[in-house]
């Protein structure tokens, strides 16, 4: 926005400055203004060149060009009067100082030749990258290794590398006040809702805000319920995984500078899927989904159910038990909720502790701190060593779950279910319960029900949510597409 305000006014300045400047064909843009609106960038380049033509200007920035790519596709050109390749440039006629400026800024190489005194563009966009690699956050054994990377260029290309065909769309759009961050919409257009992309596109023209660093700001920024501590939208760094919901019927947006890509609409149960389930057998696919749902459903469930037990319901327990708890809390001064608590946020110390860190430092830090922390409390007497091993449990219950952002709201409704059985023991988890129930009924990704297959019903979609039937069953699209050809085989 400074610049734009700064440039506005060197625009209404130059208008009375002397005409030795070099000006464009509309009379607005000079060279001297540019210079001006440019200063303290310290690679901002301006390159003379004699030629044919007569003296030439060349201006860019130098991080975001490769100079091997400028001498190729500019330089050469330009000094052996190579008129073909000249004329492909693109004319700025009739452009302001702005839009002038944002050309440079994106990467381009503006070319001012004086004599005529026009404008070109020449894209030489060409940032530094880094090369292709396996997804950290998404790693499978079986199934594609690549993964995307922080180039909008290389990340469209895995995908349209896998699907070939005229109808996958990709309209880019320029968000962000201050970064004019730069994303594409793909869809299939023969399969996409057309309610779904309308709706996904009026959010982000609607989006007022100015710096845009990572997809996940954008993803909150146009979400259904922002105060909700789910992800309503799906997130994934893997192109496979990416092609394959596109193939559904659904819309991915990607971002420049952003390894992840966003998937909408998305339910709950996807939640718990895995990419490699469909590279494994059925049988194992649906043995490891059942293993994430129940997971996901004791971490918020176990350490709440040891409070309720030994505060307000000794009964449910078998005598033999109740007797082995009551013996490991025998020296602990704290009732269980505040045992519970202070082990808990322990865990939750240790793991940001250990992600802060560098990769061998914070493994040794979440191994030996754990190790050394845990038995010097029960040593303390501080907790039992009963509920060291069910807050381990717990813990590693909550990483199974495939989707990052899902295991972080598990770990917040457990310290709510933590609380509701502190206050009224096994009445206030079910009361919590009903409440987990209720506001995952109302959640909505991009307008359709987040709960989606379940409630409402689809019964073709239940062939590939809790037990994954084998491939020949599942030959239709997932009803929270709501995709225009329902089959997958269909033409």
């Amino acid at each position: 926005m400074k610049i734009w305000k700064r440039s506005k006014k060197l625009v209404e300045n130059s208008k009375e400055k002397s005409p030795n400047h070099a000006t464009s064909n509309t009379g607005k843009v000079t060279i001297s203004n540019i210079k001006n609106a440019l200063e303290n960038i310290d690679d901002a380049v301006y390159k003379e060149y004699q030629t044919a033509r007569g003296p030439v200007t060349l201006i860019y920035l130098n991080s975001l060009i490769d100079s091997l790519v400028l001498h190729k596709t500019v330089v050469s050109p330009i000094v052996s009067n190579d008129d073909q390749i000249i004329e492909a440039y693109e004319k700025l006629d009739n452009t302001n100082l702005h839009d002038t400026l944002m050309v440079i800024t994106e990467g381009n190489t503006l070319i001012y030749f004086h004599n005529e005194q026009h404008f070109l563009k020449a894209n030489t966009y060409s940032p530094p990258h880094r090369s292709i690699m396996s997804s950290e956050i998404e790693s499978t054994v079986v199934g594609p290794q690549d993964s995307f990377t922080e180039s909008l260029k290389i990340n469209l290309s895995l995908i349209k590398r896998r699907i070939h065909q005229p109808g996958l769309k990709s309209k880019d759009r320029i968000i962000g006040k201050e970064t004019n961050t730069k994303i594409s919409i793909m869809y299939i257009e023969h399969l996409v809702n057309n309610e779904n992309l309308q709706r996904l596109e009026q959010r982000i023209n609607e989006i007022d805000y100015d710096n845009f660093i990572d997809i996940t700001i954008l993803t909150q920024l146009i979400e259904d319920k922002p105060f909700s501590i789910f992800p309503h939208i799906g997130m994934t760094s893997r192109p496979d995984s990416a092609s394959n919901y596109l193939l559904d019927g659904r819309i991915i947006v990607v971002m420049e500078n952003s390894q992840s890509v966003m998937i909408c609409p998305y339910s709950f149960f996807e939640m718990f899927k895995s990419p490699e389930d469909y590279y494994n057998r059925w049988g194992t696919s649906s043995l490891l989904r059942m293993i994430r749902f129940a997971g996901f459903f004791i971490t918020i469930m176990l350490t709440p159910l040891y409070i309720s037990a030994l505060s307000y319901h000794q009964g449910i327990l078998p005598f033999e038990i109740l007797m082995v708890l009551e013996e490991s809390r025998s020296g602990v001064p704290f009732p269980p909720v505040i045992e519970v608590l202070f082990i808990e946020l322990v865990i939750e110390v240790l793991r940001e502790a250990g992600s802060r860190m560098p990769t061998k430092i914070g493994q040794t830090i979440g191994i030996v701190g754990g190790i050394v922390i845990g038995t010097a409390a029960v040593e303390a007497g501080l907790v039992s060593n009963t509920l060291i091993v069910l807050v381990a449990t717990s813990a590693l219950l909550s990483f199974l779950l495939p989707t990052f952002l899902m295991s972080n709201a598990s770990r917040v409704v457990r310290y709510l279910f933590i609380l509701a059985a502190g206050l009224f023991g096994l009445l206030g988890q079910m009361i919590a319960f009903v409440w987990l129930f209720n506001h995952l009924l109302n959640l909505t990704s991009l307008g359709t029900p987040y709960m989606s297959p379940v409630i409402p019903r689809a019964w073709s979609d239940l062939y590939d949510q809790l037990i994954r039937f084998p491939m020949v069953y599942i030959k239709k699209r997932k009803g929270i597409s709501r995709a225009k050809q329902v089959k997958l085989d269909s033409k």
